[in-house]
């Protein structure tokens, strides 16, 4: 049997790590990668994770545009940040062939519509990473706890394709599990990254663990307004979500959200798909959201000042 042909859109923290799995699990990877091209054509990856070891990930090939793979994909996974200035569909469109199955591991919440509305012909699974994972340098992905995956089909519903996908993921060694319900997932996920990834930003710089001990109530009651909006549209979340976020996140390492290493390397952020969306949603439903109102504002007046000092 032949090797699932994977092609990986967006090399970096996420996208290399779970790439590197996959090439471990014998699927033939190829990378796209932008500011990394040099280093990883010559080198490949260095991957260092704190929980399955350190190795290098070759891949079949590296490539600088979706444009150049020339190959029919299996699955095309898209791993970018979701911002203003994205326009992922024709970002991958050269890459999906008849027979690719469009994966995408991205954060925030109502971001469904825009891939499966420019692919109506193509299986499009939407995943979600739990998982810290930086880029530290070049070439370099740095795996400090986590790594669970979820995967399942848009608009619901688990194929053969998404579970041979999963399964390759779990040879790895890493735990993914499909479910049926996926747009659901992705709220329970946005639980965590609504609190910490604009306090991060907001707050100068400091860690989840700073954050969750100086904070915990102001974190709890964003948590509960993220609860609130998923139930207002038909996705009520488990009743322990919030005690199992705040829990896991007291047990995991002092982490710098990927908001925060966006900001501090000049990068656009992810505001609008974790929390502008998130607002919207709940204004669209009647939920009164204070707090996340209140950091959305912030967040869109320190993407000014970034803007304007750029």
């Amino acid at each position: 049997m032949n090797p699932s042909k994977i092609l990986i859109v967006g090399a970096g923290a996420i996208g290399a790590f779970y790439g590197a799995l996959l090439a471990k699990a014998g699927a033939e990877v190829s990378v796209v990668c932008r500011s990394d091209y040099r280093q990883v054509k010559q080198n490949g990856f260095q991957i260092n994770s704190a929980t399955l070891g350190a190795w290098r990930f070759q891949p079949h090939r590296v490539l600088a545009a979706v444009a150049d793979y020339q190959d029919a994909a299996d699955y095309l996974v898209l791993s970018t940040k979701i911002t203003p200035d994205s326009n992922l569909p024709e970002l991958i469109r050269p890459g999906v062939a008849a027979s690719t199955a469009i994966v995408f591991i991205q954060n925030g919440v109502e971001i469904e519509s825009t891939i499966s509305r420019a692919f109506p012909g193509h299986e499009v699974i939407s995943g979600l990473a739990f998982i810290c994972s930086n880029r530290t340098k070049p070439g370099e992905i740095t795996h400090l706890a986590y790594g669970r995956l979820m995967l399942g089909n848009l608009p619901e519903g688990v194929s053969a394709k998404t579970a041979q996908l999963a399964a390759l993921f779990n040879q790895a060694g890493i735990d993914c599990k499909t479910v049926a319900d996926v747009v659901t997932a992705r709220w329970q996920k946005c639980v965590w990254n609504a609190p910490f990834s604009p306090l991060s930003v907001l707050s100068g710089g400091l860690s989840t663990k700073d954050i969750l001990d100086s904070q915990e109530a102001l974190v709890r009651a964003i948590m509960q307004e993220v609860c609130l909006i998923a139930q207002a549209l038909g996705h009520r979340l488990p009743d322990n979500i919030i005690e199992q976020n705040i829990n896991n996140t007291h047990a995991m390492p002092p982490y710098k959200t990927s908001m925060l290493l966006d900001y501090e390397q000049g990068h656009s952020m992810e505001t609008e798909a974790i929390l502008g969306n998130a607002v919207r949603a709940a204004r669209a439903k009647g939920v009164a959201c204070p707090h996340l109102e209140t950091l959305y504002a912030l967040m869109k007046l320190k993407e000014l000042q970034v803007a304007k000092t750029a």
